[in-house]
Formats: structure tokens, C-alpha cells, sequence
């Protein structure tokens, strides 16, 4: 799995970068293209459906790279519709970067986690990597095809889920160990992140069934 730094900002651009978006836009003008995109790629593919457009949405960023993503999205507030998709689509990366690893979290969530979150977030039990690599696939396409606030709290749930699994991980590791010293302190990290992320999508999901997610 990505570093913590990676994680909490996947990519770091120039000025230059975003310059060349909207001709050096302020930063409010940047805020309201990323909303606007949004809510336009919503609207549209929710309307229509369409199975191909849907797949291709939902595996972008294998062609593309989150980067494309993150220029559109990832400096919207975390409580906001661009937010909102820039993180489902950044949680669907971190999956596929490290399918084992997050597997191995989540399995050991499941064990220790007392709450509903696993029925909430879908996977089937075991879940390898093969099984969370699929569940991101599914949460992401229920982002344009079914119930969005739904989507989202499947999202969170599995974040909630993985994130107690690392840190059950982290209480077990050895900080002793001359191999891997660091590796309590980056499962711990980690937990943290992933249930951030957790708190600011279930955040939108309340929000959208309020009418309130711009």
C-alpha cells in the first residue's frame, strides 16, 4: 500500500499545472469548476446509464492515472460533491495498489470489528484480493448507477472496517523488530487516514439525502 504521504496527497502539482486548467484561475474559480464538473458527469450518467459509459467511468484512472482525477477534484472540500467522488475514486486506486495488503486489513477488521460495517460494505467473507478489488469496482459503479448516499456509506464502511484492521495489526507487530521497525507506526498512521476518509464519506452521504451535497 501507498506511504501515509501518499495517501493523505496522492499527487503534488506545479502552480504551472493548474494554471494551464483555466488559464491561471483563482482558486474560487478553480472550487466552482470542480463542482460543476461534478455535478454535470453525475447528472449525465445518471440520467443514462449507459453499461459502457459506466465501465469506462469506473476504470479511468487505470488508463488515465489518478492524476487526471485529482486536477479535476482533489482540492474540493472534503464535504462536497467533487470531494466526495475524488475520494471513492481515491479509496478504488488504494485498493488496486495493494489488493493484499488492504485484503489482509480487512479480513482482520472483520475478525475484530463489533459493528455492521462489514454487511454494510458488501464484501463476501473471506475477502482477498481478488474479492476487494471487485467490491471497489461495485462501490464506484453504484456512485453512477444506484443510490448515491448508499455508495458512499459502503465506502465508509469499508474504510471503518480495513482501518480497525490495521490498527489490530499495528498492536501486534513488534516494534522491536530490526526488519521492519516502522511498521506499527504506518499501519497506525494509515488506520487514522482510512478512518478520516470514512468520516468525511458518510459525511456526504448524509448530506446528499439531505439535498444539501453541492
Amino acid at each position: 500500500m501507498a506511504s501515509d504521504d501518499s495517501f493523505h496527497r496522492p499527487t503534488r502539482f506545479a502552480p504551472h499545472k493548474f494554471d494551464a486548467i483555466v488559464g491561471g484561475a483563482d482558486p474560487a474559480q478553480l472550487s466552482r469548476m470542480a463542482h460543476d464538473t461534478a455535478s454535470a458527469l453525475l447528472a449525465r450518467v445518471r440520467e443514462d446509464p449507459d453499461p459502457a459509459v459506466v465501465a469506462r467511468l469506473v476504470s479511468y484512472t487505470d488508463e488515465h492515472g489518478i492524476d487526471a482525477i485529482a486536477e479535476l477534484w482533489s482540492h474540493a472540500a472534503a464535504k462536497s460533491l467533487p470531494g466526495a467522488l475524488w475520494r471513492v475514486y481515491l479509496l478504488r486506486t488504494l485498493i488496486r495498489q495493494d489488493p493484499q495488503g488492504v485484503s489482509l486489513g480487512y479480513q482482520r477488521g472483520a475478525e475484530v470489528s463489533h459493528t455492521i460495517d462489514q454487511v454494510v460494505a458488501g464484501a463476501p467473507a473471506p475477502a482477498g484480493p481478488d474479492e476487494v478489488r471487485e467490491l471497489a469496482d461495485r462501490i464506484l459503479q453504484g456512485v453512477f448507477t444506484g443510490d448515491f448516499a448508499v455508495a458512499l456509506d459502503r465506502a465508509a464502511a469499508f474504510c471503518r472496517v480495513v482501518a480497525a484492521g490495521f490498527a489490530s495489526i499495528a498492536d501486534d507487530a513488534d516494534a522491536s523488530d530490526s526488519v521492519h521497525p516502522d511498521r506499527p507506526g504506518e499501519l497506525t498512521r494509515r488506520a487514522l487516514r482510512l478512518t478520516q476518509l470514512a468520516d468525511e464519506l458518510h459525511a456526504c452521504a448524509r448530506l446528499w439525502r439531505r439535498d444539501a451535497l453541492d
